[in-house]
């Protein structure tokens, strides 16, 4: 987090010195500020990693994107069509965040999507319960919230 606030800071700092108050001339500065923290992180234990999350947060918001529209096609056709073909149910999904920003971005993502919703917590913060629309085949929704999981972790560990 500290190597993104000085990216921002930095990208910042590029618009103000240049005079140029654009989006294009923001996104300049981000990308030369990213290259500065990232030579910066040898010497800098606290911006350590920082240049490997910004890939994988664009991968992450790459796969987010196309996992969000194909969910969205989907529930869209069950609507549209005068067949439904959902099978709602609620499971039990067994949990490998184990902090609460983790577990919170997780059960957020999950809800975001549609078709899926998040309920509740365990006690033990091991299990989240979701609800989903599309229990047909309950082992590829366990893999595709899997994955969604990993991806999350990948980027904030």
């Amino acid at each position: 987090m500290i190597g993104f606030f000085w990216n921002v800071v930095l990208a910042l700092l590029w618009v103000a010195l240049t005079g140029s108050f654009s989006g294009g001339n923001l996104v300049a500065g981000f990308v030369f500020s990213y290259f500065a923290v990232a030579v910066m992180q040898r010497h800098v234990p606290a911006l350590r990693g920082y240049s490997q999350r910004v890939p994988r947060f664009i991968r992450f918001a790459v796969f987010f994107i196309k996992e969000l529209f194909v969910a969205n096609v989907r529930v869209a056709y069950d609507v549209i069509t005068p067949v439904w073909y959902m099978k709602p149910g609620v499971i039990g999904y067994e949990l490998e965040a184990k902090t609460d920003i983790e577990i919170t971005l997780v059960a957020n993502l999950i809800s975001l999507t549609p078709g899926t919703l998040s309920l509740d917590v365990s006690d033990d913060r091991r299990v989240l319960y979701i609800h989903a629309m599309f229990m047909a085949d309950e082992a590829e929704l366990r893999e595709s919230l899997h994955e969604l999981e990993r991806r999350i972790l990948e980027v904030l560990r």
